[in-house]
């Protein structure tokens, strides 16, 4: 089960595990027969040492980005159900991934506050449209994509102009990593 925030597509997180030399396992592969697709899974509780795959003994955070947490907890394989692996307790790695995430968000660009509870209440408003009048709430989202298609080109082209800002500077700013920051701001430009 991955972790994600919304506006924080850059930054899904997961239980990462570790083996006992420290070291991160790859992808664990498991051959279901016949035919040439052989079924990968990266999922923590896969690393429990049946059918070949390496044997994991603690386990921590991790992000999309690239993020590692630090903190490690104790694997304990006797108390890890088989038929439901998501009622072992993973709380550790995901506070620490939630952790990761407000200092990301704390990097951002600070949105005026004003702006912050228009859209808060926006996005409200439209939920509840979806379920009373979903063509007003498609309405909505037009006139979202029509401001987005307007005012895009013209925030990425100043973003992006002479290369004041540095791309490291614009993902931090956005909270995206360096290549996700490209391609949205690159697609903003190609809308004009």
């Amino acid at each position: 089960m991955d972790w994600e925030r919304d506006g924080f597509a850059s930054h899904k997180g997961a239980v990462g595990v570790l083996l006992a030399d420290g070291s991160e396992p790859g992808p664990a592969y498991f051959d279901t027969g016949s035919g040439s697709y052989v079924h990968e899974s990266t999922a923590w509780f896969v690393y429990d040492g049946t059918l070949r795959a390496s044997t994991a003994t603690r386990m921590r955070g991790k992000c999309s980005c690239g993020w590692r947490g630090e903190n490690t907890y104790h694997i304990d394989w006797e108390e890890v159900c088989r038929e439901d692996p998501y009622a072992y307790d993973t709380s550790g790695p995901s506070n620490d991934w939630a952790t990761h995430l407000d200092e990301v968000e704390a990097l951002t660009v600070p949105l005026p506050e004003a702006v912050t509870e228009l859209l808060r209440e926006l996005r409200a408003y439209v939920e509840r449209l979806v379920d009373d009048s979903p063509l007003a709430a498609l309405k909505v989202v037009n006139e979202l994509e029509t401001i987005t298609a307007w005012i895009g080109p013209t925030a990425a082209s100043f973003a992006l102009r002479g290369d004041e800002l540095p791309w490291s500077r614009i993902a931090e700013g956005l909270g995206m990593t360096e290549p996700d920051a490209r391609s949205r701001l690159f697609r903003y430009e190609r809308l004009s």
